[in-house]
């Protein structure tokens, strides 16, 4: 069942890169008690996502804030080596990479997608999504093959 508005976000612990490298985080730590923007790509370094996706919340992450978020968070099942990587080559510094390697939280979320045709197994739909105290207050998932209703640029006109 796919998650929506008004649901809660599933406790699960995910993976960012931290000083000694990979770091559990939950949930809880991410969602509870603030106002985010999390944005979810089907892989790190592929063309949509790197040319598009995550360069728009780069470039409008101050406005986004600017707005009473806290943070934008990327998400990708990835792991947190690839996410750290991608992050610091797209210069995403005022974002936190997260890492849902297993995809746990994607599938909790109901928002996997096969991409075996491409060799990429499991991956997670491209989404966007506003979650304020941990409820989910909007949600915007794209068709296949779109980068509109998640982009920064659409988030940033709902804040």
């Amino acid at each position: 069942m796919t998650i929506k508005v008004n649901d809660k976000i599933p406790s699960i612990t995910l993976k960012v890169f931290g000083e000694k490298g990979p770091e559990n985080i939950t949930t809880e730590t991410l969602f509870s008690n603030k106002k985010v923007v999390l944005f979810a790509v089907p892989g790190a370094f592929t063309p949509g996502c790197s040319n598009t996706h995550l360069p728009g919340y780069v470039i409008n992450a101050d406005k986004i804030k600017a707005q009473g978020v806290d943070s934008i968070i990327c998400i990708s099942v990835n792991d947190a080596f690839v996410m750290h990587a991608w992050g610091k080559y797209q210069n995403a510094v005022e974002l936190i990479m997260l890492a849902d390697g297993n995809g746990e939280f994607t599938e909790a979320l109901g928002l996997t997608m096969d991409a075996r045709a491409y060799g990429m197994g499991k991956r997670s739909k491209r989404f966007a999504m506003i979650v304020e105290n941990s409820t989910v207050t909007t949600l915007n998932v794209e068709p296949a093959g779109g980068i509109d209703v998640s982009s920064a640029e659409t988030l940033l006109a709902l804040l």
